[in-house]
């Protein structure tokens, strides 16, 4: 039987290891075509393609596993539940795979795209750029249909020019920046802060006018220091949370 093809990275040594192949694995899984084989490859077979021991690698299933995403059976292997819900909290543990793989898995809506001057609150991560591309997507949980967040992305034009508009229905812009356009991401800066619903995200997310929500804005930078998107997303209150984990050496 064929199994499953996860995504390759390379691991963070600060960082635990099993998380970042949980999420690294998640990510595969929640952005997988339906066409796909639903087994995965054994313990060893995945330890060997992350380069991790076996007790690493059965850590990280056994998030997936809690997590629901994943079924484990004696004798039988482990599998894809095709039908998981998708909805977790976020989860900040300073790696790009663990962003790519909390914004995975709901289903996406384009809702407008285009090229705009530079807002005036966003103009210091932009200095060199007049317009970005902008990009507004809704995205909704894949079983309900119950709307979770609302995304605003600015792009820098050069690179919007190779985004396909499909890939963002598929993925998130960070996968999308990193593995297709082949963006240099360095690190990722993420601000997270409580804000009332406005009229638009009221109507969006389905909420209360002036009901809680959690207003994040997360910018990609490369390795020179330039911001190459920044991202408003707007998440439901009742549905996210943020924990995040410091390195502290």
């Amino acid at each position: 039987m064929t199994s499953f093809a996860p995504d390759s990275i390379v691991l963070n040594r600060k960082l635990p290891l099993w998380y970042q192949v949980s999420q690294s694995l998640r990510a595969s899984i929640l952005g997988r075509s339906p066409q796909d084989p639903l087994r995965l490859p054994t313990e060893e077979q995945l330890a060997g393609h992350y380069g991790v021991s076996v007790l690493t690698m059965r850590q990280a299933l056994k998030e997936l596993e809690d997590e629901g995403l994943i079924s484990r059976h004696r004798r039988r292997g482990t599998f894809i539940e095709p039908h998981a819900r998708r909805g977790s909290p976020v989860r900040l543990l300073g790696s790009v795979d663990a962003i790519v793989a909390q914004q995975s898995g709901m289903t996406t809506e384009l809702l407008d795209h285009g090229s705009a001057p530079v807002p005036g609150e966003l103009a210091e991560f932009f200095p060199d750029v007049r317009e970005v591309s902008t990009y507004h997507r809704l995205r909704s949980d894949e079983k309900t249909g119950e709307p979770t967040n609302h995304a605003r992305n600015y792009v820098r034009p050069e690179l919007a020019a190779r985004i396909d508009l499909d890939d963002l229905v598929r993925w998130p812009m960070t996968k999308v920046l990193r593995d297709v356009v082949g963006a240099d991401i360095s690190r990722i800066t993420d601000t997270v802060e409580a804000r009332l619903a406005d009229p638009e995200t009221s109507k969006l997310l389905q909420v209360p006018l002036l009901s809680p929500i959690l207003h994040y804005t997360g910018v990609t930078y490369d390795a020179e220091g330039r911001a190459l998107d920044v991202a408003v997303i707007h998440y439901r209150g009742d549905r996210f949370s943020f924990t995040v984990t410091l390195d502290a050496t």
